[in-house]
């Protein structure tokens, strides 16, 4: 667990000629921490903030699946005990090295803790988790015009890779998209 004083932002109360920090928490989240609920309310804010229609308990449901299966890893900010951000993370195989590699697969932090370091402080407890458990990379995707991400993800040194084109197939063509776009 990682927990200091954080000195900026809305991370710092005014008060006449001094500043007092807040504390932030980063932990890992498991559906029976604590704060589960609350990062479940946020990981739905993050699909709302892409075009998702709100869906608190299938969020929530499909969350405590993924956590419990391991299939994600879930590591939340907290600021006096409650959640404003969060990072998830997956570990694959990297088979031809014989060992892990872990993806980023979703940042968030909610509109009124941004722009004050907590995504760069829960991105870089996934790279010092990964590099404890001796992953040979860290990697992650985000749309080309998503500027603060890339300034974020190039300013903790991850870099373009050259050579490989991102394929994917949709196999939900023939279901409901719950953004109502189809």
């Amino acid at each position: 667990m990682f927990s200091e004083p954080q000195w900026c932002g809305a991370a710092v109360v005014r008060e006449p000629a001094r500043l007092v920090p807040v504390m932030l928490t980063v932990v890992r989240v498991s559906p029976s921490h604590s704060a589960f609920g609350a990062v479940a309310v946020l990981f739905d804010d993050y699909r709302v903030h892409y075009g998702w229609r709100p869906s608190p308990q299938l969020t929530r449901d499909w969350l405590h699946a993924q956590v419990t299966r391991q299939a994600m890893m879930i590591t939340a900010a907290l600021r006096a005990g409650r959640a404003c951000g969060f990072i998830a993370a997956s570990v694959m195989p990297a088979s031809l090295a014989l060992g892990t590699a872990w993806s980023v697969r979703d940042l968030y932090v909610a509109p009124p803790h941004r722009r004050r370091g907590i995504a760069r402080v829960l991105l870089q407890q996934v790279i010092d988790d990964a590099r404890q458990a001796g992953a040979r990379r860290v990697s992650l995707q985000t749309e080309a015009g998503n500027t603060p991400a890339l300034t974020l993800y190039t300013a903790a040194g991850f870099q373009p890779v050259t050579g490989l084109e991102l394929l994917s197939i949709d196999l939900a063509h023939d279901r409901q998209d719950p953004r109502g776009t189809l």
